[in-house]
């Protein structure tokens, strides 16, 4: 999986589940992934409750629990991922006062390596972004 569309999300079992979607306005979150491609961002947006009740179960065995999965983008204001407490990218970010973290003066650090060695697709895009800077 390393097309240039592929998301994904960290689930407590410490696997990740992938997807693929078709290209929307970006949102990249922290990591490098595009938000606006993510299942529970698009449920969310479209209040599709039932969608969210669904990621839930299936992403973190919590059933008919729809605010599990609500989100607005982890760096953006609003509804966040369960997941997004606690995830340590998303913290490290916060803590550098970074957009994302191809504008950490950090990049590249312990935190991402072991993220980008399990989504190679979260790099790519962070390393764009750098080129453009």
């Amino acid at each position: 999986m390393t097309g240039k569309n592929v998301c994904a999300i960290f689930i407590l079992s410490s696997e990740f589940v992938f997807w693929e979607g078709a290209m929307t306005d970006q949102i990249i979150a922290y990591c490098g992934l595009d938000c606006s491609e993510c299942p529970a961002y698009i449920a969310t947006q479209e209040q599709n409750t039932e969608k969210l009740k669904s990621l839930a179960l299936e992403w973190y065995q919590v059933e008919g629990n729809a605010t599990f999965c609500q989100c607005d983008g982890c760096n953006l204001e609003g509804r966040k991922n369960a997941h997004c407490s606690d995830c340590v990218v998303r913290a490290c970010a916060i803590s550098h006062e970074v957009a994302n973290c191809a504008h950490c003066p950090e990049y590249g650090c312990g935190t991402l390596v072991g993220f980008f060695q399990q989504i190679p697709i979260a790099q790519e895009s962070l390393e764009r972004i750098r080129a453009a800077l």
